[in-house]
């Protein structure tokens, strides 16, 4: 049996993962930040992890608690979207913070510390980006903190994947999902989305590590 880690499983598309993984026969642990949360996933059968990516030392405790755990695919899905406004107003010290700190340095963090464990197994490290991160397909500034992280977020994944040579790292559009982030007008269900991106997931070799794609398997601007 594979073993997959679900980073922010508590809702919408991390959640979706947790479920679709199981009923494809993954032993899948999942992480959140409370203890309800935990209950939740615990119940749908995965192995709950309290984890807040914005503290470094509930993400490193969490994380090296995995040591002994042989992993084959990791999700970082953590991520919020801050402030909608765009370059007209100017985003505060703590707006920026909170969301550089969950959509950008917990996965750094996160990198550091489990990809030399997926070079063991030869496994898969996926991040999920957005369309939003890509800076030629920009048409406007709408919610720029966001699109700024997620930009920042596939430079480090790309700078990674030369550094772990023998990990799979790639980023996933998930598209426009309606999900609480996504709203009730999105496009696509969270059920689609994940499993096209589980699709495309199932297919990457090495040859698409430091990739960008859609869930529908097509490769993204940068």
């Amino acid at each position: 049996m594979q073993t997959a880690l679900v980073i922010g499983a508590s809702r919408g598309i991390g959640k979706e993962f947790v479920s679709q993984l199981l009923q494809g026969n993954w032993s899948v642990y999942a992480s959140a930040r409370t203890p309800k949360d935990i209950e939740h996933l615990n119940s749908l059968g995965a192995k709950g992890i309290v984890l807040d990516v914005t503290d470094q030392d509930s993400l490193r405790s969490a994380l090296l608690s995995l040591n002994k755990v042989s992993l084959n695919l990791v999700i970082y899905v953590a991520g919020i979207y801050g402030p909608e406004q765009g370059a007209t107003h100017a985003p505060s010290a703590a707006e920026f913070n909170q969301v550089m700190h969950t959509n950008v340095l917990g996965a750094m963090q996160s990198i550091e510390l489990l990809a030399p464990a997926l070079g063991l197994s030869k496994g898969k490290f996926i991040f999920i980006s957005s369309l939003m991160g890509s800076v030629s397909a920009t048409q406007s500034s709408f919610g720029w903190v966001y699109r700024s992280s997620k930009a920042a977020l596939n430079m480090c994944v790309k700078a990674a994947s030369f550094d772990y040579p023998d990990v799979i790292c790639a980023l996933m559009n998930p598209g426009w999902v309606r999900t609480d982030m996504g709203g009730s007008n999105a496009s696509i269900s969270v059920n689609q989305s994940v499993s096209g991106m589980l699709d495309v997931i199932s297919r990457l070799s090495i040859k698409d590590s430091g990739s960008f794609q859609s869930y529908e398997g097509r490769p993204m601007q940068w």
